[in-house]
């Protein structure tokens, strides 16, 4: 069930808390690990994380946070249950595809979960979040990085998804968790706007990404027989 490459790094997140005679293993050694993990690493690289600003903070964190064992008492880590939900969260999510085994970017996309951890906090300063991770392990997708003020660039292009007559809202609902990495709550919020409005900007992309994505959610929704709209607009031509 848990690949090998995801066995070395929790074996080896153990190991270091340990070796620091830590008292607790806690999400933030289970980031710190996965930056060393093949698949993690990967994603996190191509959704523009700085591995080592990351992991710097990550290690200042956890040095001066977690309670250390003392040298007269015997050595027993534990992990915590912010760490065990992670975990049991990958699992059951691979359970419920049907895919063999957990990965470590399974147990990345698992961290958001625990989302006053500052694991997600020291993610999100990088501009990582939970949908850049997901639309990136699922379509090989990452969104473009919106500027200051939030227009983008000559080259980017936003994903527009509009309303029809005829498409589902619990299938909108889909599209916008399997292919726009959105959670429950944020894709019900834009499904609503797009049956409000008419439509809704879906995240802001390289044209080129931007374009892939469109056909893959116009092809998805074609095979399903329904007629939803997804098109790539300039920013200067969406409200």
């Amino acid at each position: 069930m848990i690949a090998q490459e995801l066995e070395v790094s929790l074996h080896m997140a153990f190991v270091e808390a340990r070796q620091k005679r830590h008292e607790f293993i806690t999400v933030e050694h289970l980031l710190l690990a996965l930056l060393d993990n093949p698949t993690a690493a990967d994603v996190l690289r191509a959704c523009g994380a700085n591995m080592d600003e990351l992991r710097g903070n990550l290690a200042q964190h956890v040095d001066k946070q977690t309670p250390r064992i003392a040298a007269d008492r015997e050595l027993d880590t534990q992990p915590t249950l912010g760490f065990q939900r992670v975990i049991q969260r990958a699992i059951l999510h691979v359970q419920s595809t049907a895919k063999k085994e957990v990965t470590g970017a399974n147990v990345l996309v698992a961290t958001f979960g625990e989302k006053d951890s500052h694991a997600v906090y020291f993610l999100h300063q990088q501009g990582v979040t939970r949908r850049t991770v997901v639309q990136y392990i699922s379509h090989g997708v990452a969104p473009t990085t919106p500027s200051p003020d939030d227009n983008g660039t000559s080259e980017d292009v936003r994903i527009v998804l509009y309303n029809d007559e005829s498409t589902p809202m619990e299938f909108v609902a889909t599209v916008l968790q399997e292919y726009f990495g959105m959670g429950k709550e944020e894709a019900s919020e834009t499904m609503l706007e797009i049956y409000r409005h008419g439509k809704a900007v879906c995240g802001l992309y390289s044209r080129q990404d931007g374009e892939s994505l469109v056909r893959q959610v116009t092809a998805y929704a074609r095979d399903n027989g329904h007629p939803l709209r997804c098109a790539a607009v300039a920013p200067e031509a969406t409200p």
